[in-house]
């Protein structure tokens, strides 16, 4: 439109154009992203941290088992979990994704207790436990959404669900109790069993239950006693690794073990979900499903030489159960999460399959080194071998999904 002036004529026509919008941030788009990119990023940064810290190259402000223990558990693994968890717990309870805006919070509060957390455990534990107070409100918040989707969940069949929220619970209690323990040093071995068998192991044999036997097409019915039966026989192997000083529960405990090993071996033979045509990336979560019952007998196996010998395998059945299982299933679960919430299939070649491999090199350096300390062969260098292939494992993983979780498939 033209109007006529004493100054002449002005082109009133202004172009109607759209306003533009802000462009929304890929790395924040998807719940597992932003958490994923975080544990793995912590794996590498926490694992190295405490390697030079045990070789006494750093000074750290808390002992080295607290500082490995927490960061793995609370800052490393629970990253993972909330990023695989917030994906499919929803649909689990069949309720809704969780929203944007609480999830960037909570991503904004791991990232940031992390980084007090590492400032804190390289200068005053002051520092470390403002910290933990951060991480430990995390925790609390994702309990309290995954409590909130399941008493609003109208599903049919909620008892995975039961199950996987349960164990957040006891890792919220161990949580507060790992903290604790800075002070009252006696309560630490029990913090740690509670948070590692209770938490760390029992969620993922939650998932891994539920999730292996679904990818692998099984049609066999699952014993509906078998989750519960291993729930308080995990208890039992708590209370029992809390107190292994004396030889008649170190006994006790190898007992345990054996029955955990023998009847889960059993039940997963049920499901009849080895299958020679099975894709890869299905063998690897199988591999790792199997690790737990050999991870116990293994450690049933370790105690027996405990007492024989008089001496210490320093944690093997542990570390068995860590990276055997859990690292085992866990790189399955979130190169399978990636890859297809990246619009790839999910599949395991090349340098995928390759680094699944290598975990397994991962578990017989740390192997070894227990060995090493049991039969004082003097080899420490196994140490250095042991967390070495840990980063490297990590690293090339990094490399190959970091780009992934953050700007998207190429």
């Amino acid at each position: 439109m033209c109007k006529k002036t004493r100054y002449g004529v002005f082109n009133l026509t202004f172009s109607q154009e759209k306003p533009q919008t802000k462009k929304e941030n890929y790395f924040l788009s998807q719940v597992h992203q932003p958490f994923f990119t975080l544990g793995i990023s912590n794996t590498i940064i926490m694992m190295l941290i405490f390697a030079l810290g045990y070789k006494g190259v750093l000074t750290l402000s808390v002992d080295a088992l607290f500082f490995h223990v927490y960061s793995l558990i609370f800052i490393v693994f629970i990253n993972i979990f909330t990023g695989f968890l917030f994906t499919t717990y929803p649909k689990y309870t069949g309720m809704n994704n969780v929203e944007k805006p609480f999830y960037k919070k909570l991503f904004y509060i791991n990232l940031f207790g992390f980084i007090l957390f590492l400032i804190g455990a390289l200068t005053h534990v002051t520092i470390l436990l403002i910290a933990t107070t951060l991480i430990i409100y995390g925790n609390y918040l994702i309990v309290k959404k995954l409590k909130k989707l399941f008493e609003n969940s109208t599903a049919a069949n909620l008892e995975d669900p039961f199950w996987m929220l349960r164990a957040f619970k006891f890792g919220l209690a161990g949580n507060i109790l790992m903290v604790i323990s800075i002070f009252i040093p006696v309560i630490q071995q029990f913090a740690i069993a509670l948070s590692f068998f209770m938490f760390l192991i029992f969620l993922t044999f939650a998932v891994g239950q539920r999730m292996i036997p679904f990818f692998s097409h099984s049609m066999e019915e699952k014993d509906e006693r078998f989750i519960g039966t291993v729930f308080v026989l995990f208890i039992i192997k708590t209370i029992l690794a809390t107190f292994n000083s004396y030889d008649y529960v170190k006994i006790a405990e190898i007992i345990v073990d054996i029955l955990l090993g023998l009847y889960m071996l059993g039940e997963f033979l049920k499901w009849k979900i080895l299958d020679k045509n099975a894709h890869p990336i299905i063998w690897i979560l199988h591999l790792g499903l199997f690790w737990l019952p050999a991870a116990f007998v293994l450690d049933a196996i370790s105690l027996i030489a405990e007492l024989y010998l008089d001496t210490s395998f320093y944690f093997l059945g542990i570390h068995l159960i860590a990276l055997g299982f859990l690292t085992t299933i866990l790189i399955g679960f979130g190169t399978r999460v990636t890859y297809g919430h990246s619009g790839q299939p999910p599949q395991a070649e090349g340098l995928v399959l390759g680094l699944f491999y290598f975990t397994q090199i991962v578990v017989l350096t740390r192997f070894l080194y227990s060995l090493n300390i049991g039969f004082s062969w003097g080899l420490n260098f196994l140490f250095d071998i042991s967390f070495t292939t840990w980063l490297i494992l990590f690293v090339l993983w990094a490399a190959k999904f970091l780009p992934v979780l953050v700007r998207g498939a190429k």
